[in-house]
């Protein structure tokens, strides 16, 4: 970050490579590969191409041989761990971290698109929620009973504008009153409590995603309908050209896959109850 532009040649980044490599090496792959973006646009640009060589100076064998392959992760809940997972995260002192983290299993959702869900991407009316996808845009998915329950627990919070000084609503779902953005940050740690609590070690939020779609091989639905859930991009030609399902046979699915989870985590949920109705508060 301290060096300019023109600094950043290959023997550099190679350097940098080696030495973290040795001590982060995940997070310094994710790091290379933006940086690596960042020059392709920095060379793609008049004023700052001139600062840079011919050649994207990120783009070198030494750097990929130093920061290694990410191993394939593996963590996942198995069906036996779902009612102590439930237990553990339902008894979270924090309601919006609880809510996010049980969405983020029975979605499948990648866990910063539930993070950063709005109340407008919420339609109570036809039961469907929106969420950012980093693939197509933007995806819908069946609202189905127990999150809707879970959405209708929270808070709708409001804050102060600094420039106006007027309250104005908190636009986030899983909202947080310490945080700059308004937005909850990623709950990591409350997750690793509560799966330490439960005797569960090793399972992070994109475990969670990894979860889902183990868990639904419990109950044979369609592979198209469990990628076009979690947001997968089609691999199959069928899939492609030929497949269309609207959010009502989603949701003939995902109610199943939702109703199953939760009698296997113990969890007695009438779908039929009333819904709390969502409060405005402060």
């Amino acid at each position: 970050m301290p060096l300019p532009l023109k600094s950043l040649d290959q023997p550099t980044i190679e350097a940098w490579a080696v030495n973290e490599g040795k001590r982060r090496a995940s997070s310094a792959r994710l790091a290379w590969r933006l940086l690596t973006v960042f020059l392709t646009w920095c060379s793609e640009q008049p004023k700052y191409a001139q600062l840079l060589p011919l050649k994207n100076p990120a783009k070198s064998k030494r750097v990929k041989e130093a920061l290694g392959k990410s191993a394939t992760k593996s963590d996942v809940l198995q069906r036996e761990q779902l009612g102590v997972w439930f237990s553990a995260v339902r008894q979270l002192q924090n309601p919006v971290i609880s809510a996010c983290l049980q969405m983020t299993l029975l979605t499948g959702a990648r866990p910063g698109e539930v993070r950063t869900l709005r109340w407008e991407d919420v339609n109570t009316k036809w039961k469907g929620i929106s969420l950012r996808d980093k693939v197509e845009g933007t995806r819908e998915i069946p609202a189905t009973p127990y999150i809707m329950h879970l959405l209708a627990t929270l808070l709708r919070r409001t804050f102060t504008e600094e420039k106006t000084g007027k309250q104005v609503a908190n636009p986030w779902v899983f909202s947080s009153p310490t945080s700059a953005t308004g937005c909850l940050s990623e709950p990591n740690t409350p997750h690793t409590r509560a799966c330490r609590a439960a005797g569960i070690n090793g399972l992070t939020l994109n475990g969670l995603r990894r979860s889902f779609k183990s868990l639904t091989e419990w109950l044979e639905v369609p592979v198209g309908v469990v990628a076009q859930i979690q947001g997968h991009k089609p691999s199959a030609t069928a899939e492609k050209h030929y497949t269309v399902r609207p959010l009502e046979l989603l949701r003939v699915h995902h109610e199943r896959i939702e109703t199953w989870i939760l009698e296997q985590a113990g969890i007695a949920f009438d779908p039929k109850a009333e819904l709390i109705k969502l409060q405005l508060v402060s």
